[in-house]
């Protein structure tokens, strides 16, 4: 019922900006005491989705620069509309990295609350842990992300079959090799961050060109920054084709990554915006859970598995990203996978 005032205070502010309080709520037409009004718009303020100028009665709303990342949107809904259906940002955001998320707090106090409380966690599990106890979590964890990150991108083993593969090298009867070779390059990819720990204390093209190389080798992908425009399965959003831009993107989301206190708001940043940008013509999404695991690692924070979100679920919410520059769905699973990962593996 709240939530239902809240988009409803929401939709109205969005349709008629720079009114006052009072003026919004003889507006509403809805039966909301004003104490109300003003107690949500407060709350509208602190989630950043809009924004107060002026002060005292002279005091208005408006939607705030952040708004479009923040807005709460229905998944289900959103995805009813077929693909050409939908009203979408179809072009890359120039101003997204530097003008929107560049200048706002990606998790409120309540999520970075909850996520500071699951790394205590973590840290206090894995000082329980012998050296053997923790290396044989961290290999069920590889064993894990391996899997769940090659199975969103199409590959058909089972988790069963890929543990034999990674751990015995026996391949599953009737898989492709490809699939075979995608699961042992996860792996090679996860075991050199683990035993590098720090190769990711700072964010570089370099460094995120080395992972995709490793993830993508004897697959037929091209390494390196593409030089050709790529097109992205069940959405209509088309990334840079230019090869300067492309780095150039890249360059500013290294700077802003590198930049941030939050090592949660860094993980986040790359997870999204290498899927974001696709720097390379094939394997992005998956540089980019390898990327994030990595600075996880470089800050002795808790790595993610992601074993446990459906594979259409997380393309949904990558898609809201590419389509709305709205990450509400897809922080919701990051901070859930990051909760399963600590109360699971250690």
């Amino acid at each position: 019922m709240v939530s239902d005032k809240k988009n409803r205070i929401l939709d109205f502010v969005k349709e008629n900006p720079l009114l006052s309080s009072k003026e919004i709520h003889s507006g509403l037409n809805i039966d909301v005491g004003y104490s109300t009004v003003k107690r949500i718009l407060t709350k509208l303020i602190s989630d950043k989705l809009i924004s107060s100028v002026g002060n005292g009665k002279a005091r208005k709303y408006v939607l705030s620069p952040s708004y479009e990342l923040f807005y709460p949107i229905d998944v289900n809904v959103y995805f009813e509309k077929e693909i050409d259906e939908r009203k979408i940002k179809d072009r890359y955001n120039f101003t997204l990295i530097r003008d929107v998320i560049g200048k706002v707090k990606l998790f409120s106090d309540e999520e970075t609350h909850q996520l500071n409380q699951l790394q205590k966690q973590y840290r206090q599990n894995v000082n329980r842990l012998t050296k053997a106890e923790y290396s044989k979590e961290l290999e069920r964890l590889a064993i894990d992300l391996s899997w769940k990150s090659s199975q969103i991108e199409g590959n058909t083993y089972s988790l069963l079959e890929t543990e034999r593969l990674l751990k015995e090298k026996e391949t599953a009867e009737g898989k492709t090799k490809d699939d075979a070779i995608m699961l042992l390059n996860h792996k090679e990819a996860i075991d050199f961050i683990f035993e590098n720990p720090n190769y990711m204390t700072s964010v570089t093209i370099h460094k995120i060109e080395n992972i995709h190389s490793l993830l993508v080798k004897d697959l037929g992908i091209d390494r390196n920054i593409r030089k050709r425009k790529v097109g992205i399965s069940g959405t209509n959003y088309q990334p840079l084709d230019n090869e300067y831009q492309i780095k150039e993107a890249l360059r500013d989301m290294c700077k802003l990554v590198n930049h941030r206190e939050s090592v949660f708001e860094k993980v986040f940043l790359a997870l999204v915006l290498t899927s974001y940008i696709q720097p390379f013509s094939d394997g992005n999404k998956r540089t980019a859970r390898i990327i994030s695991n990595a600075i996880l690692i470089s800050n002795k924070y808790c790595p993610i598995s992601f074993r446990t979100i459906d594979s259409i679920e997380y393309k949904k919410a990558m898609l809201i990203f590419y389509e709305q520059n709205n990450v509400t769905a897809i922080k919701d699973v990051f901070i859930s996978q990051f909760e399963f990962a600590v109360k699971t593996y250690f």
